[in-house]
């Protein structure tokens, strides 16, 4: 199946690389570009995107705006929003993880990164950038901001071993490296964490990271057993 990916960058000699190197893949495309974030809410509905490659920064709409009317759309639903910053951890990134992207990376990354990363989010995986997994965790300490998506409270509802996968997934460990840890299979973690996001409202994993921290159930400096 092919990944149909829209580009949403304000430089069109960026955009046009990135083109090139996806449109050389066999599984994706470029199936449209965007030079601002209106513009790119409107293509990812008419061009029925899998994955939109998000610019942080934008005129007019930026992209934190655009990821976060793409996630009140209920007709964009299946649209991952990949966000592409020039400073890995800063206030925007925060602010675009809240707003519903499914990962985040720095533009210095290497050429295969951004295509393993399209892919990791057009299979429903979260993507944090390794590199910046504990500064990211200590920006969402420094920015309280409780009850944006949910108190302690829900969490509630979540078994015991839902709760054990969630704060794993917190911590930017894969399904496979879950599974490892929880002597499971990695079909096992998905469905837990899949479970988890259906109670929880969650759009993907990306958002029980989220959750995780708003809602205290997992904390900076904190270390899984």
């Amino acid at each position: 199946m092919t990944i149909r990916v829209l580009l949403a960058d304000d430089q069109a000699l960026l955009r046009g690389t990135f083109r090139l190197l996806i449109d050389a893949q066999p599984d994706m495309e470029v199936v449209a570009e965007a030079s601002d974030g209106r513009e790119a809410v409107r293509l990812a509905r008419s061009e029925q995107a899998d994955v939109v490659v998000m610019d942080i920064r934008m005129p007019g709409v930026d992209g934190i705006e655009a990821t976060r009317l793409i996630g009140r759309d209920e007709d964009l639903a299946g649209v991952k929003v990949l966000v592409l910053t020039t400073f890995e951890v800063d206030e925007f990134v925060v602010e675009a993880l809240r707003a519903g992207a499914s990962g985040f990376l720095g533009k210095g990354i290497e050429p295969a990164q951004l295509l393993d990363a399209i892919r990791l989010v057009a299979a429903d995986e979260a993507l944090l950038s390794p590199g910046a997994t504990k500064r990211l965790i200590a920006r969402f300490l420094a920015q309280p901001s409780p009850g944006v998506l949910a108190d302690s409270g829900r969490l509630a509802t979540l078994t015991p071993r839902e709760r054990e996968v969630m704060s794993l997934v917190a911590t930017g460990l894969s399904n496979a490296e879950i599974a490892e840890r929880l002597f499971v299979t990695p079909v096992t973690v998905k469905t837990h964490a899949n479970r988890a996001m259906t109670k929880l409202g969650a759009r993907d994993r990306a958002q029980l990271v989220v959750i995780a921290y708003e809602s205290g159930l997992v904390r900076a400096g904190e270390t899984q057993p």
